[in-house]
């Protein structure tokens, strides 16, 4: 695509251009290491590194022409300065990749928990009612049926048109973070449908104020295209809020809660092994199952059969996919041990996913709860108190422990485990900092009939060396029961 096409839609966000003449770039990126010869280069000031920096490199290894915020007097290739780097790479991505959402249906679904578990099971009903379908998000990209590894839950923008321009599913769904939307990623994408799950304290150390997260998690409403409509969770304060909000702009909504009001009405619900919800529509009551259970999955399968019915679906077309779902990897994983403790691997990683995931374990029939988790070093150190505070109050057991370190230090960690530990847990808690030592220690204690809920990583694989030859708590939960098993033997 030639240079002028990709910069035709920036109007006023262009504040200089120098040395421009037309020739065709054959690629985008904003990452100089991806340079190669006709590359487009935008240059963005990131948190730990600025782009800027790298223009000189970008140039020497190819690149056509450049975009950056800062003046730039003489250069020897085209070079155009403009007011926001982050937003502009969304715009001449989507120019690039030739408008790749405007050509899908797509579902974006933004909110603190549930996006994962509401992302497939909709894609569920979605596949096997004939209608194919990608999803884009936090466990892995699912484009063409085949598993990418992810980057972030919401990847970059060049990244993301990329995937959209290679889906040939008829419909996309996108797990929406406010981080991708406070960054732009999502600059140019539109949507046919915005959902929004719930909002609970989280990301505070990136948005700082509950306000600022909802105000970036509110951005993805904006990105409605003219026929779109927005699913929104109303049986939240920030989701009624948010309904109010776009009432007044006039966008089309669908409102999902117990308040006579909704659209979808949740009248009755029922959980345990696994749960089952009524739902009031159009004066008809619908009884929908799912082998999932908790209260939380229950308003996430509810999104999930709004959407579809929007989509035309019939209702006895939705109602047995959700009945035989067949899960989300890392999301209420049980692992049945036939003498010995139910083990459950889960993500939850709020004081609020926390608790649904342990009142969820009671009302299994646990008699009695051990609960294992820990904290994401260099993230929202805000919420861990509240974490210790629900985790100790709900469990028989409550052990703090290692999740990944990231940029903190293994001594400093350890320290906080056991001050929180100290101002927050009761004396029966404990701080056992190997995550796998944790696991072996809860299995041990536990009997038949307790429940031992390990919460924080879900799927993803551990970014430390732990005691054990295992690589994820899966790994380690599989490795500690085969070897009792053997035992036995």
């Amino acid at each position: 695509m030639f240079l002028y096409n990709l910069i035709a839609e920036l109007g006023n966000d262009i504040i200089s251009l120098s040395n421009i003449h037309d020739l065709e770039i054959t690629g985008i990126t904003d990452n100089s290491k991806d340079i190669k010869k006709g590359y487009l280069f935008i240059a963005i000031k990131g948190f730990s590194s600025d782009g800027h920096e790298y223009i000189e490199e970008a140039v020497q290894k190819g690149a056509s022409a450049i975009i950056g915020e800062k003046k730039i007097d003489s250069f020897a290739i085209p070079f155009i300065q403009v007011n926001n780097s982050r937003k502009v790479l969304g715009t001449v991505a989507k120019l690039f990749y030739k408008d790749p959402s405007s050509q899908k249906i797509m579902i974006g679904i933004t909110g603190t928990n549930g996006k994962t578990t509401t992302s497939y099971l909709l894609r569920q009903i979605l596949e096997e009612n004939g209608i194919s379908c990608s999803v884009i998000g936090t466990i892995q990209y699912l484009i063409n049926g085949e598993a990418i590894e992810s980057s972030n839950t919401t990847p970059g923008t060049v990244e993301l048109n990329s995937l959209l321009a290679k889906s040939t599913d008829q419909v996309v769904i996108v797990e929406v973070s406010s981080h991708g939307l406070a960054q732009y990623r999502l600059e140019g994408i539109q949507f046919d449908y915005c959902i929004f799950t719930n909002l609970y304290h989280e990301h505070l150390d990136f948005h700082e104020t509950m306000e600022e997260y909802f105000r970036a998690k509110s951005m993805l409403f904006g990105k409605l295209k003219h026929s779109g409509l927005a699913i929104i969770n109303g049986d939240n304060e920030w989701g009624e809020r948010l309904y109010k909000n776009l009432l007044e702009k006039r966008v089309s909504t669908y409102l999902i809660g117990t308040a006579a009001y909704t659209d979808l009405q949740i009248y009755d619900y029922h959980s345990a092994s696994s749960s089952s919800i009524t739902l009031l529509e159009n004066d008809e009551h619908v009884n929908v199952e799912i082998p999932l259970p908790g209260l939380h999955n229950l308003y996430n399968a509810a999104i999930a059969y709004a959407v579809a019915r929007r989509m035309s679906i019939k209702r006895e077309d939705i109602l047995p996919v959700l009945q035989h779902f067949s899960g989300v990897p890392g999301r209420f994983e049980i692992y049945k041990d036939e003498d010995g403790p139910t083990m459950v691997i889960d993500y939850a990683h709020t004081a609020d996913a926390i608790f649904y995931a342990l009142q969820t374990a009671k009302q299994c029939g646990a008699k009695r709860i051990f609960h294992i988790f820990g904290f994401r070093g260099g993230r929202d150190k805000s919420k861990r108190a509240e974490m210790v505070k629900v985790s100790s109050g709900m469990s028989d057991i409550s052990i703090l422990t290692m999740d990944d370190l990231n940029s903190e230090a293994s001594d400093e960690m350890i320290a906080t485990l056991h001050t929180l530990h100290r101002d927050y847990a009761e004396n029966k808690d404990l701080v056992i900092p190997d995550r796998t030592i944790a696991i072996k220690t809860a299995i041990k204690m536990g009997k038949k009939d307790d429940w031992i809920i390990i919460t924080g990583k879900g799927p993803e694989t551990y970014k430390q060396s732990f005691a054990l030859p295992t690589k994820s708590d899966k790994e380690t939960v599989l490795y500690l029961q085969e070897k009792a098993q053997r035992a036995i033997q």
